[in-house]
């Protein structure tokens, strides 16, 4: 398993999607937090007293789909270039082949974040340091936690899926799924419960009535599932964290350990009994 492990991460650091991928991320952080640190300090957005909190954690939108590109590319070679079979012929066992792939995978991630983490740096100089304090080491574990869950959805595709392109296309579509999903149950859940209807008269104007109860908010057990579905989707825990907006930090953690070990331990059972002839 160790050499196994040490020709993937002498790969990995060979690999160009990646190196391409982090020099994107790059460039897009320090991008997004100085036009982030023009608005802030801008005279019409003075009032707002934004921080450098703000914008940090915006990576959570992005992060899923370049993990899905870097993990599509890097696990291709391993049908369309034979390096499988290399592996196996050599006396690798397939378990080990598909552990190796999930923690190179999950290390590429890291790698990812880390490079937005230190572009984001460029808004200290304007905005100062984050507020939030040592809050940002539990955003930091609810982040490690779903880029784990999120290499062991690609890794689950890509070993299991032959054809390189479909696994890639594959992986993306999964991630734009469950971020439409992810979407949708945030926004419901942000729904107030009460509204202000507005009333346009030629005598009177613009007039607002008293506040009336939102068909559209939700309650009881219902609003209970739609937080639980938000809080154990990866995606959803990325919104969230965008919107510097974690309930349950613990629960999201929890979910995103579930989800890697279960489809980890799905996608070996399923790996061993792979035709690949």
């Amino acid at each position: 398993m160790r050499k196994l492990l040490s020709a993937d991460v002498n790969r990995l650091k060979k690999d160009k999607i990646l190196w391409g991928a982090m020099a994107v991320l790059l460039v897009y952080s320090i991008f997004y937090i100085l036009n982030g640190c023009r608005q802030a300090t801008s005279s019409a957005m003075a009032e707002y007293n934004y921080s450098l909190d703000r914008y940090y954690f915006q990576y959570a939108l992005l992060i899923g789909m370049f993990c899905s590109v870097v993990t599509g590319m890097f696990l291709g070679p391993e049908y369309s270039e034979g390096t499988l079979r290399n592996k196996l012929i050599v006396g690798h066992t397939r378990p080990a082949i598909y552990l190796s792939n999930l923690i190179v995978s999950f290390l590429a991630s890291v790698l990812l974040l880390s490079v937005w983490l230190i572009g984001g740096l460029a808004g200290v100089p304007t905005l100062g340091f984050l507020k939030m304090g040592t809050g940002v080491l539990l955003y930091l574990a609810v982040s490690i936690c779903y880029l784990a869950a999120f290499s062991a959805v690609y890794t689950f595709i890509g070993m299991l899926v032959s054809r390189k392109a479909l696994a890639e296309v594959g992986s993306l579509l999964f991630f734009f799924a469950l971020l439409l999903l992810g979407s949708f149950l945030y926004q419901r859940l942000q729904q107030p419960e009460f509204v202000n209807n507005i009333i346009i008269t030629a005598e009177e104007g613009i007039k607002t009535t008293s506040p009336t109860p939102n068909p559209d908010y939700l309650t009881g057990m219902k609003r209970e599932i739609y937080q639980f579905l938000a809080d154990f989707l990866p995606t959803g825990q990325c919104i969230q964290m965008a919107e510097l907006n974690l309930l349950h930090p613990l629960r999201m953690i929890l979910s995103s350990l579930s989800i890697t070990m279960i489809t980890t331990a799905a996608g070996i059972f399923l790996f061993r009994k792979k035709n690949l002839n």
